[in-house]
């Protein structure tokens, strides 16, 4: 599986987030009891279909490998939208989590920038 995955969310989630030291789980999340995270090919089409003309966004990225005593067997392989495998976290994600962070606006950075960025 990719060793970089990545949550999508907005200013407002990431302060709360920073805040508390946890996510708390809203929306899609709470309704599915996980939260749901992208890998880096994923990515766009989770920003087509879930952030549609979202404004800015933050982007959490997190390193299974180096987390992997804190994710155990909490993060979860699953099949999910066209039968692709997605990354589930069934525990709290926390701030310790999170290797990296970036900004984004679509309408402003572009979605290729980023991604070449997160890819290599």
């Amino acid at each position: 599986m990719e060793r970089l995955i990545y949550k999508i969310l907005s200013p407002a989630a990431e302060a709360q987030m920073r805040r508390d030291g946890t996510l708390r789980a809203t929306g899609v999340d709470a309704a599915d009891g996980f939260i749901h995270f992208s890998a880096a090919a994923q990515i766009e089409a989770t920003l087509d279909r879930h952030y549609a003309g979202h404004g800015a966004l933050i982007i959490l990225a997190v390193n299974t490998e180096i987390q992997a005593d804190m994710l155990g067997d909490a993060l979860r392989w699953e099949v999910s939208r066209g039968g692709d495998l997605f990354p589930h976290l069934y525990a709290p994600f926390t701030t310790a989590m999170v290797q990296a962070r970036f900004e984004l606006n679509a309408a402003r950075d572009g979605l290729a920038a980023f991604l070449t960025g997160v890819a290599a």
